[in-house]
């Protein structure tokens, strides 16, 4: 997944504010207690960032690959 799409889910599915904070601020065990910044600088696929993401956030299986 490049970079820009995951920005877009994270984006469409949160807002843009919420968005960008929850990337920057919200430490997820799953990423080694990393944020998702974090972890995407660290080399982890923004996809299984966005997957950790998507779980914690209870995001409908319907909704993960950006909605219609």
């Amino acid at each position: 997944m490049r970079l820009s799409h995951f920005r877009s889910l994270l984006h469409d599915e949160f807002g843009e504010a919420r968005g960008s904070s929850l990337a920057r601020d919200h430490v997820f065990a799953e990423l080694g207690g990393r944020s998702a910044e974090q972890a995407i600088e660290a080399g982890i696929d923004p996809k299984r960032v966005w997957d950790v993401i998507c779980t914690a956030y209870d995001v409908p299986a319907d909704r993960r690959l950006g909605r219609d």
